[in-house]
């Protein structure tokens, strides 16, 4: 009997993977994975950037690689329209009634359609408690590193 080698499964579009992962921009880590389980995700599904998802690709199981990604292309510029003022009455109606807003915090709202959710940072309160929030993703405009250890692929 002989041994036969597999070779192992490589990122393809669609791929179901397993992985350890860390984005970080200038100030640091925005999500790391690495200190606790790994993320899974399915590639082509909207779970990371087209531009991080393009690094995955031919990637074989057990790679550990790193990418630098040039500043605004793995989350696009930032967008000055993505800064809006939120009323505290549509505030009250979307979350937590009479929630207490700070300057760096991160709010998760419902989108339109029920389905899902995103984030803005508070960028300022005003005293009739309207908050102006920053919708850009935090790492909008600025070069990305990007680690990876692919742990499984489907």
């Amino acid at each position: 009997m002989t041994a036969i080698d597999i070779p192992p499964s490589t990122v393809q579009p669609g791929s179901f993977l397993t992985l350890h992962y860390r984005l970080a921009g200038p100030a640091g880590d925005v999500i790391n994975t690495f200190a606790d389980k790994p993320a899974t995700l399915s590639l082509g599904q909207g779970q990371l950037s087209p531009a991080v998802e393009q690094r995955l690709l031919g990637l074989a199981e057990g790679t550990r690689a790193t990418f630098e990604l040039a500043a605004g292309e793995a989350f696009g510029a930032r967008n000055g329209a993505m800064q809006q003022w939120v009323s505290r009455k549509l505030l009250d109606e979307l979350g937590a009634p009479g929630a207490h807003y700070g300057v760096g915090d991160m709010v998760q709202f419902p989108t339109p359609d029920g389905q899902g959710r995103y984030a803005g940072a508070v960028l300022q309160v005003r005293d009739d408690g309207a908050v102006r929030f920053d919708f850009n993703h935090p790492l909008a405009g600025q070069p990305v590193t990007f680690e990876v250890h692919l742990i499984g692929v489907l």
